[in-house]
């Protein structure tokens, strides 16, 4: 089985790592002449269909039992490694969403597009693929794609929080926002939040690296 690179930007990165992050949306590109308006039926789960039950939207990019590595921001650096005559220059991957304690944080970052497949540590496996409306997400969704249960901004309580103030936030809200931080100003009007477009619904699970990579 030949593994599908993924693109998840560094700030959710470390969800993806501890394990909160287990699902992902992705918009689902219409076919040419159809209208990304109109509102279709679902069939088969993973599928759009028109009035002519012919698909109007593109396959899924991923489906069930893929397996997939992460594109993330990354880098190579050299360190001594080694003590005595062991001693020796060797070469290391870096990754942006871990840089807290990182002894290579000053490196330059290259673009995820860039990032080698034999760069990835964070390996995955489908186990769920599904078209729905963006904003049918609800707050236990949310919280699956990686959004902190919480009532406030700024902090990583558990939902409930009483040392910061409530605002009326919710993990919605916090979503919609990262949503729309992903998606091109050009394209806001058509796959922003407020555009409730179609989307693919990917759940996935950590898995190991395949021996054929």
């Amino acid at each position: 089985m030949k593994s599908k690179p993924i693109f998840i930007t560094s700030d959710l990165i470390p969800a993806l790592l501890d394990g909160r992050k287990t699902c992902m949306r992705c918009p689902a590109t219409f076919l040419p002449g159809e209208n990304p308006n109109w509102t279709g039926y679902i069939k088969d789960g993973a599928m759009l269909y028109n009035g002519r039950n012919e698909p109007c939207i593109e396959k899924a990019p991923y489906k069930l039992a893929d397996i997939l590595y992460v594109r993330e921001t990354w880098h190579k650096y050299i360190k001594r490694v080694g003590k005595g005559e062991s001693c020796h220059l060797a070469e290391f991957y870096g990754y942006k969403a871990s840089i807290a304690n990182s002894e290579d944080a000053n490196e330059p970052w290259k673009s995820p597009v860039c990032m080698p497949k034999e760069a990835a540590r964070i390996w995955l496996k489908v186990k769920n693929v599904r078209v729905e409306r963006l904003q049918k997400i609800t707050e236990d969704g949310c919280i699956a794609e990686g959004v902190y249960p919480s009532n406030c901004r700024g902090c990583n309580a558990t939902f409930g929080c009483d040392t910061c103030p409530d605002e009326g936030y919710n993990e919605i809200d916090e979503f919609s926002e990262i949503w729309d931080s992903t998606v091109k100003k050009s394209d806001i009007d058509r796959y922003g939040w407020d555009a409730n477009p179609w989307v693919f619904v990917y759940e996935f699970e950590h898995c190991e690296k395949p021996k054929e990579e």
